[in-house]
């Protein structure tokens, strides 16, 4: 079954009672017995849900995975794979990662001993140091956030089995229809279901996938055990909003890389950066790895921030919002949103500059968004 046809369909069964072409949504919190133990396959919807079923179902073959655990949030899903470590625990890390991610590390998982190296895996030789550091967990993104760079996944992925870590790939950025981590030799991948895979930018959600048993034993255990479990009505959302991915992913592309081909002529911006275009410095790479650059375009404009301000609050169909994935356009300054967690010298190191604007192109008509760009931001 092909990815346009299993999100439609995988997990989508007719309503058995009813014939409900689409299942409903199961509001309830506990489900009746019919003796100590014996159920029905449900009993506490902290536990499980056939909302949640249905959905682990869809995504697991999106991603072509074996296993699929989904939960309340992106960060929710991060939590999950963190609270496997334990006092001592080692992470490699690229230094380019998500704000919130980092923060989890830095300020909640570091005071019960789980500590982190930061390294940039656009460079090769930052790769081979993961067999001498010899890490629990290497965590990647890719493409990065808000950077995108990206990074081999399969080289990375040999390094880390050589050294006996795992390879976690979040791939949020690029969603399963651009990119199939697990089959480029990561052990787990997770997602951010709020972004692309939902695409409304109406409900959290969170999704782990993995084609090792004990890894989904142990993310079914959080899901249960730490109250990490979304809502009914947010998977019956995102299984709405999955079956279009295809046609919203296509759209996305092929916006995106007009609106950063645009940019590129912009005599203000100094540089811009987008997997598919050829000035990228991982392009053969991301053609390599990738089957779509995806929707998210970052540059870095020479204004100063008072002007990017003044600028950020110009646009018309672009809103001023943290977040990204969905069907409207939407644009981010990285340093005082979704990075400002990371200290300042931390955020500069890896690029992250107050020039710095990301933009998660919608799928509007790509003429119409160029030109709130350009009225946005007249040159002087």
């Amino acid at each position: 079954m092909r990815l346009e046809t299993a999100a439609i369909h995988q997990g989508q069964e007719p309503e058995p009672h009813t014939g409900a072409v689409i299942p409903p949504i199961y509001a309830t919190s506990t489900f009746a017995q019919f003796a100590p133990g014996d159920t029905r396959g449900y009993d506490y919807t902290r536990s499980g849900n056939p909302n949640f079923t249905n959905l682990e179902q869809t995504l697991s073959a999106l991603d072509r995975a074996k296993f699929a655990t989904v939960f309340a949030s992106g960060m929710a899903a991060i939590s999950a794979i963190v609270s496997t470590l334990k006092t001592g625990s080692h992470v490699v890390a690229e230094e380019n990662v998500y704000g919130c991610t980092y923060r989890l590390f830095d300020r909640v998982f570091e005071k019960f001993g789980v500590y982190v190296t930061y390294l940039d895996f656009a460079n090769s030789a930052n790769i081979a140091k993961i067999a001498d550091l010899a890490p629990d967990l290497v965590w990647i993104e890719s493409p990065t956030n808000p950077m995108l760079k990206v990074l081999d996944i399969a080289a990375i992925s040999a390094v880390a089995k050589s050294a006996n870590a795992r390879l976690v790939v979040d791939n949020t950025f690029a969603s399963p229809y651009f990119q199939s981590p697990l089959e480029l030799g990561a052990n787990v991948c997770v997602t951010s279901t709020t972004k692309y895979i939902n695409g409304h930018s109406d409900c959290l959600g969170g999704l782990v996938t993995t084609n090792d048993p004990d890894w989904y034993e142990k993310m079914v255990f959080a899901q249960k055990a730490i109250g990490l479990n979304p809502s009914p009505f947010d998977t019956w959302l995102i299984q709405r909003g999955v079956k279009t991915l295809a046609v919203r992913m296509a759209q996305h592309a092929t916006n995106a890389l007009a609106f950063a081909s645009h940019l590129e002529q912009d005599a203000q911006v100094n540089w811009v950066r987008y997997p598919f275009l050829a000035s990228h410095p991982q392009h053969e790479l991301a053609k390599r790895q990738m089957r779509g650059g995806s929707g998210i375009v970052t540059m870095e404009i020479d204004r100063d921030l008072t002007e990017i301000r003044e600028c950020l609050g110009k646009f018309r169909y672009f809103a001023l919002a943290e977040s990204l994935g969905g069907v409207e356009s939407l644009i981010c300054h990285p340093a005082s949103m979704t990075h400002a967690s990371i200290p300042q010298s931390e955020r500069e190191k890896v690029g992250i500059t107050n020039g710095l604007i990301r933009f998660s192109v919608g799928i509007e008509a790509v003429e119409d968004l160029i030109a709130d760009f350009v009225t946005a931001f007249q040159p002087y």
